[in-house]
């Protein structure tokens, strides 16, 4: 686990209109006497396109109740990210397993240059101008958990200032 976590700012998702995003669906199969059953896992980001987001991942039978569980996980996971204007503070690295994603603020009219996973995630947080690369394994739970990572390592100039107890220049 990275140090980020211990500064989190979790958001209650009451009052919040959040929409969801499927990132990856996959579907798993268990052989047994009868043929193949089939399982599936939804990895699924909610957010507010505010500044606002999390990530849930869903275990099921179907893909419905796959989708819903990870709908209703990712809105335990909410987290603020800060933005200036439509885009990050400063760069910042994300790590997850194997994963690295970098991501770096971009200026107004640049988009989202990033993977589907990582724009899936980016989109719903609301960031429209960030350039990202990503490092290592590409398997999408590990780069949207990476780039989740990442965006809750992000401080605003004032938060850091408040930690700190002192004025920057």
């Amino acid at each position: 686990m990275s140090r980020s976590h211990e500064f989190r700012d979790h958001v209650s998702p009451e009052g919040l209109t959040l929409t969801e995003t499927v990132v990856k669906i996959n579907r798993c199969a268990a052989v047994v006497k009868g043929g193949r059953r089939f399982s599936f896992s939804a990895l699924v980001t909610v957010g507010d396109q505010a500044g606002v987001v999390g990530i849930g991942f869903g275990k099921a039978k179907q893909v419905p109740n796959a989708v819903e569980k990870g709908v209703k996980d990712g809105r335990k996971n909410l987290v603020r990210v800060p933005t200036i204007g439509t885009t990050i503070p400063h760069e910042v690295i994300g790590r997850f397993c194997s994963t690295k994603v970098v991501l770096i603020p971009a200026s107004p009219g640049t988009g989202v240059i990033a993977g589907q996973a990582v724009r899936a995630l980016l989109e719903s947080a609301g960031i429209r101008d960030i350039l990202t690369k990503t490092y290592g394994s590409t398997n999408p739970v590990n780069v949207v958990k990476a780039t989740f990572d990442g965006l809750a390592q992000l401080r605003t100039r004032k938060s850091v200032e408040r930690l700190r107890g002192v004025e920057l220049q």
